[in-house]
């Protein structure tokens, strides 16, 4: 072992070399958590919307327009905001492009 392999050397690499593991930080378990917590919604609401007491066809209609209304309220939120793909904000295409 050289001495510039020392320099090297990290906290991580020295905690594995004693067979120990650095503690997660608390946003690395408040991350892990919230994400388990998202996940078991995403699976509750899919249960639940299998599990309603509707028509396949009512249930495609409502979820239908449920998806367009979000659609359309992301498109306004990002038009208003100026990052929608399809406007420059009144620029010309060569503006655009030396802007």
């Amino acid at each position: 072992m050289k001495l510039s392999d020392i320099r090297d050397l990290n906290k991580d690499d020295v905690l594995a070399a004693l067979g120990l593991t650095s503690k997660p930080s608390t946003s690395e378990v408040i991350l892990g958590r919230m994400s388990m917590f998202g996940l078991g919604l995403l699976v509750g609401v899919g249960a639940a919307l299998l599990l309603a007491p509707k028509s396949g066809e009512d249930l495609r209609e409502d979820l239908g327009n449920r998806l367009r209304d979000l659609r359309a309220g992301v498109r306004e939120k990002l038009e208003a905001a100026g990052d929608h793909p399809g406007t420059n904000s009144g620029k010309s295409r060569e503006e655009s492009i030396n802007t």
